[in-house]
């Protein structure tokens, strides 16, 4: 008789699961990957969707294609719905059960309205294709709202446009923002005066960029508003609505009928069906190995756990950290079937990037410091190289190479219905 092999089972398609699933390749064990979408997505340029420089297809990759040759994993396309620990089976939305001899949970993060979720139909966050096509849509519908508005002062809400958090995602938005405002689109229209446009960085901290350091963020704040975007700092939103926004302590009313949020994550409520202690974010406190307490067969990863790496200090929700989770997850599970001791997760910081417009960008790499052209540069090629597929690397760099020396944006096509 053929020994069963053990069944693994790994919930979420993003940068963790897919390298868990890629370490586990060559072992003797049958592996099920589950996720809601059919696809991985490459979240760093999600923005570039949004704002018309990318189309789909070239930050996106089928979960299927990416494991045609792994004939030791099976894909599921299903959204999750329960976890039983005790049971060792995760139940997705068709009611459909599957049992796990080790499980790893990567469904990362989502939005976080701070209490206000009424104010995400107003102004929606930036995590799926879904959302950046919807941001998409709202961005471009502004222009044509205002270029047929006869009203001077709901023109001018039309042409104002207002991101919500400075962190790497609100001033990545906020720069490209700029650009399709006061270059890319200056020759389409003929009823509006592009140079009214009004681009707002809103972030209630004392300054942009927070995890950076405070050089580097000034430097970014500079080069945003050499951009033409208006930075506010130390401003907190009190209210959103459908015709603008209020911010400081006094209620000032903006009236703007474009607004992108990009200052909060709340952590995958998947976390709470495990029945384990939680940060005040709703991470998962994991141990040294990734594992959960109780629960030695069950890890936790990416933006779903609070890890502190080995040197005390939480690990950032980026992607270098989902993927080296998912190799140290991975190799825990094989360990723990032959009873041999687990590896330490410790987190290794390559650096921090963040792009604020054409030719402008910061880095951090170790003791490091560089901003502007270089730092620009050094962030094209990295990303270049992260993106899965070469044909992803080639459309992506052949559509900023164009974007570069046109200014010209051709994922400019308005899909979808009104959401708000």
């Amino acid at each position: 008789m053929v020994a069963e092999r053990e069944k693994i089972l790994i919930i979420g398609g993003g940068f963790g699961g897919l390298e868990a699933a890629k370490k586990l390749a060559s072992a003797s064990v049958e592996i099920t990957l589950i996720d809601r979408a059919n696809h991985h997505l490459f979240q760093p340029l999600l923005y570039q969707v949004a704002t018309a420089g990318l189309s789909s297809p070239a930050i996106a990759a089928p979960i299927r294609h990416i494991f045609r040759k792994q004939k030791n994993l099976d894909v599921v396309l299903g959204e999750v719905t329960a976890i039983d620990v005790k049971r060792r089976v995760v139940t997705v939305a068709e009611g459909r059960e599957y049992r796990y001899d080790a499980l790893i949970v990567a469904s990362g993060a989502t939005h976080s309205y701070f209490g206000h979720d009424d104010w995400a139909q107003y102004a929606p966050g930036l995590k799926t294709l879904d959302d950046a096509l919807d941001i998409r849509r709202r961005i471009l519908m502004a222009f044509e709202c205002a270029e047929r508005e006869t009203d001077p002062a709901l023109k001018q809400a039309w042409l104002n446009f207002a991101v919500i958090g400075g962190g790497p995602t609100g001033v990545e938005m906020a720069g490209t923002l700029a650009e399709i405002a006061y270059r890319t689109l200056q020759d389409e229209f003929r009823h509006i005066d592009l140079s009214l446009a009004r681009v707002m960085l809103i972030e209630g901290s004392e300054r942009i960029l927070a995890a950076y350091p405070a050089d580097l963020s000034a430097k970014a704040q500079s080069q945003l508003e050499r951009l033409g975007v208006e930075v506010k700092t130390k401003h907190q939103v009190s209210a959103i609505d459908g015709d603008g926004i209020s911010i400081g302590s006094a209620g000032e009313r903006i009236a703007a009928k474009t607004v992108v949020w990009a200052a909060g994550v709340a952590a995958s409520p998947l976390g709470q069906q495990l029945g384990v202690p939680l940060d005040r974010a709703g991470r998962v406190i994991v141990g040294d190995d990734l594992s959960i307490p109780g629960y030695p067969e069950v890890y936790v990863i990416g933006d779903l756990a609070a890890s502190t790496g080995g040197d005390g200090k939480l690990v950032p929700g980026v992607s270098p950290a989902a993927k080296q989770m998912g190799r140290i997850a991975a190799a825990n599970i094989l360990l723990g079937f032959v009873d041999k001791p687990k590896l330490k997760f410790s987190y290794k910081d390559y650096g921090a990037l963040a792009t604020i417009g054409r030719r402008s960008a910061i880095a951090a790499i170790g003791k490091i410091k560089f901003s502007g052209f270089p730092a620009w540069l050094f962030w094209l090629f990295v990303h270049i190289y992260f993106l899965i597929g070469f044909r992803s690397r080639l459309m992506v760099l052949t559509d900023w190479a164009w974007a570069y020396w046109t200014y010209e944006r051709h994922a400019r096509i308005i899909i979808g219905t009104e959401k708000r």
